[in-house]
């Protein structure tokens, strides 16, 4: 491949000479454009509605709408876009990630597809990873898109559901990814379809793609509600944890992040728990608390997954190193770290609506993002997204100069050697930005860094609300920036007066991060836009990355060298065997989200049915007829599954038969198994469907027609919403388990598919059961009305307190003389509410 690209360039260079001649179209178009006067440009937004309108594609109307927005971007912010810039466009709005380095832009990119895009009026979201990269965007390129008429919103955390209803309905939306998945969940939620803020999912824009589609692709979004679980059982657990020897009662497993109880740790379980055999499923409970307990002991490190912050354990993002508010480890891994570190146990939660950011981005008409890193994960992007990486030149050539990797023996010796780098790299005056993967390691160099009397800021998860302030003076003369990898994303480092001249930022990377991307964007805060730079990792044997993956030839070509601490190695060839360690994490990392979306894809299909069904019922649609199948459907199964066609049994299952439907529907003693017992099957369930539909329009007579749609409609809601959130939870516990298939040959994806289809059809059967008997037995004295099923507490995303103080943003209180959400045309009061 590498001798066909020399030949005919790669993929990305064949791509952009693709785009080239519309890149001129646009410049060609300058002279024409900036003449026009303010309103005159204005103008050009309702000429190119008119003419989508009239049957002309966004791809026809493209390089005068780039050209325009380019013409208010300089009228506006004073930013012509660059030739590269106006690739980047034309890549993102072919739906394709455009990979752009640091400094070149990014933001303004944007601008050109989402405008273009806008003028659909379907919709365009502009997807950021924080709130305040979405608030500084919409006010920052937002005044373009309003100064060409165009509406722009943003959606932020303590919204409530109107002011999030306003921006949704705007052109252009900017927005987190977990406040749009949120969002989206809640809005399949909601008893009322009024209640609901999002539109139809049309075009999305993923800033830092790589972060949210392949780092946060393994996070599910929850929203969850009270659980019933007792949680005195992971205190327990954590006590037995904690009296076990390592190595003696149990192993520890790095790799494949697990803790093993030897067959003398499992002597001591059965003993403590005084159970005769652990293994038995009846100690189920008991197994799944010590694992997690084992798990939160010797796996989960203080201060590197997790910090404890007045009380509360806070994870902490591998990636970032930024604390993640709100997020709970799943599955009882939180509780179990609460009992390890003394605090309080809450409670498990329930989960009421999950979706992985897998599925809930591929839900749209199109996608595209842009980053400064994703040509290392290319392949996972067009597996599993669709997406092509298209690599856009950078406006200048770049000139940081990246240094080979200095190898140390030890950690001690690394640390040492980074203080003194920075020492006398400070003396220079040269600005210096220091990447380290922990909180923890952070604050050893700062505490290295202190007793030299070095001043410098540190960047880490426990001062994120300072961080892109801290950030964007990183470049200045004689700073010194520690920060948690990439701390302060998005936000640009520019260089301070009298820099260039001492050889610009110098990024020092403390350890090799197990994707090359992470260090790639590392380096890349360094050299942006033709800016002098320098780079260089440092690097020891005893780095998670190296002890775990590197290989022994390693060790031993260190140990013939008789290196001493403080001595290092520059060597390609060590170089090289870093890079492969990582290219077999990244691997094996691609394969884990691969599986993980093969689990999810099964319980993503049930999803849409049942999102679909509940959309039905929440637009108005008359459910009579289905009513009317599901009865149908009941009764045929119920007259096939009871009578067995043995002829000695035919009276009892008569009798068993009759016994169900007069659970279900018919009066005491209103069928006989004498008068049954005369017919043939098929005579049986036209008998009992007959009587079925009679009882069911007698019933509707006892009410107006319009009310028992409406019945059907609440008791169809709740039904459906209940047997949903249980299913979510039996689906999660048949992941955890389905793993040991494959000691019985079994693949577990396919067993998860098939078992996981098989409780499906389940749920739905009970559906129908369910939703049969409550319309039989609804009563004119107590009639139903719309709630929700469990009310929700809280999401992984953000903290208990913050939904506490907002209560308009889970329900949506109608007032009694409002319209009847309904669609009656009556007032509530007098309609659905006239018992509230």
């Amino acid at each position: 491949m590498k001798i066909l690209d020399k030949v005919f360039g790669t993929y990305s260079e064949r791509e952009v000479k693709r785009i080239i001649p519309i890149v001129n179209k646009i410049e060609s178009l300058e002279p024409e454009i900036s003449k026009l006067s303010d309103d005159q440009l204005r103008g050009k937004t309702a000429e190119f509605k008119n003419r989508l309108n009239n049957g002309e594609s966004l791809d026809d109307i493209l390089p005068e709408a780039f050209a325009v927005v380019r013409e208010a971007s300089q009228r506006v912010l004073g930013m012509k876009h660059f030739r590269e810039q106006l690739i980047g466009g034309i890549v993102l709005h072919q739906g394709r990630i455009s990979e752009m380095k640091t400094g070149e832009g990014k933001t303004l990119v944007a601008t050109l597809p989402s405008y273009l895009n806008g003028l659909t009026g379907k919709g365009v979201h502009i997807v950021t990873v924080n709130d305040y990269l979405a608030k500084r965007d919409r006010d920052w390129m937002g005044k373009i898109h309003e100064f060409l008429g165009l509406k722009v919103g943003v959606i932020l955390h303590d919204m409530n559901q109107t002011q999030r209803q306003e921006a949704y309905n705007c052109d252009i939306t900017y927005g987190t990814n977990s406040e749009l998945g949120f969002d989206y969940l809640r809005d399949n939620m909601v008893i009322y379809k009024e209640e609901r803020v999002q539109r139809k999912l049309n075009f999305a824009i993923v800033d830092e793609v790589d972060s949210i589609l392949i780092d946060e692709a393994r996070t599910p979004l929850i929203i969850s509600g009270q659980g019933e679980k007792s949680t005195e059982l992971y205190k327990v657990a954590d006590y037995f944890s904690k009296s076990l020897v390592k190595e003696k009662d149990f192993t520890v497993d790095e790799k494949a992040n697990s803790v093993i109880l030897t067959d003398e740790g499992i002597e001591k379980a059965e003993k403590f728990f005084r159970v005769e055999n652990y293994a038995d499923p009846e100690n189920m409970e008991i197994q799944h608390n010590v694992v997690q307990s084992l798990k939160a002991n010797y796996i989960m490190k203080k201060d590197k997954d997790y910090m404890v912050r007045n009380g509360e354990v806070l994870i902490v993002d591998e990636f970032t190193g930024r604390v993640m508010e709100g997020r709970r480890y799943s599955d009882g891994l939180h509780q179990a770290i609460e009992a390890k570190e003394g605090v309080k146990v809450e409670r498990e939660s329930k989960t009421l609506a999950t979706i992985t950011y897998q599925n809930y981005f591929r839900m749209y008409n199109k996608l595209s993002g842009m980053t400064g890193t994703a040509l290392t994960e290319e392949n996972e992007f067009r597996e599993i997204y669709g997406l092509d990486v298209i690599v856009v030149p950078t406006h200048l050539p770049v000139a940081r100069i990246d240094s080979p990797d200095l190898i140390y023996k030890s950690v001690k010796g690394k640390y040492k050697a980074i203080a003194d780098d920075i020492v006398e790299t400070h003396s220079k005056g040269q600005p210096i930005l220091v990447g380290t993967v922990s909180i923890e390691k952070s604050e050893l160099l700062s505490d290295m860094l202190k007793k030299k009397g070095i001043p410098h800021q540190v960047l880490n998860a426990k001062y994120h609300e300072k961080e892109a302030e801290i950030i964007s003076h990183a470049g200045e003369k004689g700073m010194v920036t520690i920060a948690t990898n990439m701390a302060g994303r998005g936000t640009d480092i520019k260089l301070g007066e009298g820099v260039v001249e001492v050889g610009g930022l110098k990024v020092i990377g403390t350890e090799r991060h197990e994707s090359r991307r992470i260090d790639n964007q590392l380096r890349g805060r360094s050299g942006r836009q033709g800016d002098p730079g320098a780079s260089r990792f440092y690097v020891s044997l005893e780095d998670d990355l190296m002890r775990i993956f590197g290989s022994d030839k390693l060790q031993g070509i260190v140990d013939k060298l008789g290196l001493e601490e403080d001595e290092a190695i520059e060597s390609k060839m060590v170089t090289s065997a870093i890079e492969s360690a990582q290219k077999k994490v990244e691997g094996n990392n691609f394969d884990i989200r691969k599986t993980l979306l093969q689990y999810d894809d099964v319980i993503n299909k049930q999803r849409e049915i049942i999102y679909k069904q509940r959309s039905q019922v929440l637009e108005g649609e008359d459910l009579k007829e289905q009513v009317q199948q599901m009865i149908e459907d009941i009764i045929t199964g119920a007259v096939d599954s009871h009578i067995s066609g043995v002829e000695e049994e035919f009276e009892s299952d008569l009798a068993k038969l009759i016994d169900f439907a007069e659970d279900l529907y018919l009066p005491k003693d209103y069928v006989t198994v004498e008068e049954l017992s005369k017919l043939s099957n098929e005579e049986i369930k036209d008998k009992l469907l007959e009587t079925a539909r009679q009882m069911y329009a007698a019933k509707e007579q006892e009410f107006t027609s319009e009310q028992m749609r409406e019945i059907e409609r609440v008791i169809m809601l709740r039904v459906v919403d209940s047997k949903w959130m249980d299913h979510i939870d039996d689906m999660e516990h048949l992941k955890q388990g389905i793993g040991l298939r494959a000691y019985k040959q079994q693949d577990p994806a396919q067993a998860y598919q098939f078992e996981g289809s098989d409780m499906f059809n389940e749920m739905i059967y009970n559906i129908k059961l369910d939703t049969i008997k409550y319309l039989f037995h609804v009563q004119i004295a107590r009639t139903p009305e719309r709630e929700r099923v469990a009310k929700e507490t809280s999401t992984n995303y953000e903290s208990d307190s913050s939904l506490k103080k907002e209560p308009v943003r889970k329900e949506h209180k109608i007032g009694r003389n409002d319209p009847c959400p309904c669609g009656s045309g009556k007032k509530y009061k007098n309609c659905c509410g006239r018992q509230a």
